[in-house]
């Protein structure tokens, strides 16, 4: 599959000049078939085949890796009816977060408690019999439960001293599954770019489309289920109740097809959350900063995106060689969280992150704020 290609348009918001890694791979990207628009958020940062933090517009190719494994992975925000001042006395918040580590798992239910799917996956099946097994045998299983590295629950006040709760997570096991499948499946755009790409009006690609959907609907329900979980453990502990008129919940790894400057594009966000104008969004930073919830602005250059939150400084490993326990610590001041799981957290530091108000500051053409929340009580899995 090779077709003549120019050049794609490149519209940037930065916080600091791209480096020679993300800059390659990010002109690589212009160059693949068909991609004939690149946005590059301010959170990028380098990942596999295609930087996280860029959005692409093809006419009708699709590429799975612009997408990302995680398909769906987003972020849900919903207030309570308290003030976050209930969380202030010590032997409280120690209890929440126990019950926490035992309703949210990070890794998989014991299958004693595996949940009942929602109604519209469960009657929904895969493009393949491979992936409805992979449903069956660790879908079922792992819904409602949190993952691993930069996914959280986190507990926030708002300027009126309000409680909520921001849930990052995403599709589990179920998008790996259906990204694998799919790569295997695809063809080759060329042989500079690396990627591989399906044509949206074939039948493998409107199989991948199908399912990529589905997989936004599962991270979307394991969200909500999560919420709910916790919901019940604050009503026990604080009294408090999710007011779920007021929630907020985007995603930042799908493709979809929109209309940009008069043309229908398929617009790939892969650590890109879309912002239309008046869309809500939740823009989290790391585990110990600020969050915020914006509206979009529909920037056509952008590709109607934004960030999806403070977006990597630090590999894992850099992190793990720079952050000490102590230092995790002293960043975390004031927090509550699982001290004794600091030594796997110090890849999660915050120091690790991009300044998240300078990712805002970048991208005010993007979207605006209209509320800034700070973290009371951080549950991470490891």
């Amino acid at each position: 599959m090779v077709e003549s290609s120019l050049l794609a348009p490149l519209h940037a918001w930065l916080v600091n000049p791209l480096d020679g890694e993300v800059h390659d791979a990010i002109e690589r990207l212009r160059r693949a078939p068909d991609v004939q628009h690149v946005a590059v958020m301010p959170d990028v940062h380098l990942a596999g085949d295609v930087c996280i933090g860029v959005a692409i517009g093809t006419t009708h190719l699709i590429y799975p890796q612009a997408v990302g494994g995680d398909i769906g992975c987003g972020v849900l925000a919903v207030p309570f009816d308290v003030s976050a001042d209930r969380l202030a006395e010590p032997a409280i918040a120690g209890r929440v977060l126990a019950k926490l580590a035992g309703a949210v798992p990070a890794r998989r239910w014991n299958r004693k408690m595996t949940m009942e799917p929602p109604h519209d996956l469960a009657s929904d099946t895969l493009s393949d019999p491979r992936l409805d097994a992979v449903w069956r045998k660790q879908g079922t299983l792992e819904l409602a439960t949190l993952g691993s590295g930069n996914h959280f629950a986190e507990l926030q006040v708002d300027g009126e001293d309000r409680l909520w709760l921001m849930v990052h997570s995403g599709s589990r096991a179920m998008g790996p599954a259906i990204r694998d499948f799919h790569l295997e499946r695809a063809e080759l755009a060329d042989s500079c770019c690396g990627l591989r790409a399906l044509d949206a009006n074939s039948e493998q690609g409107r199989a991948y489309l199908h399912d990529a959907a589905w997989a936004r609907r599962y991270a979307a329900a394991n969200r909500q289920q999560i919420a709910m979980n916790i919901g019940t453990i604050l009503v026990g502990t604080l009294g408090a109740t999710l007011q779920w008129d007021l929630a907020i919940t985007s995603d930042h790894n799908h493709v979809e097809l929109e209309p940009h400057s008069g043309y229908p594009f398929w617009v790939h966000r892969k650590g890109a959350m879309s912002a239309a104008h008046g869309q809500w969004g939740a823009l989290p930073g790391s585990m110990g900063t600020a969050s915020f919830h914006v509206q979009g602005r529909g920037c056509s250059q952008a590709l109607c995106s934004s960030a999806h939150g403070a977006g990597r400084l630090m590999s894992r490993t850099a992190a793990r060689r720079s952050v000490t326990t102590r230092e995790l610590q002293r960043q975390m001041a004031g927090i509550w969280y699982d001290y004794r799981r600091a030594e796997q957290l110090r890849d999660e530091a915050p120091s690790a992150y991009k300044d998240i108000r300078a990712v805002v500051r970048a991208q005010r053409e993007l979207v605006k704020i209209v509320r800034v929340l700070r973290p009371v009580l951080n549950y991470k899995g490891v």
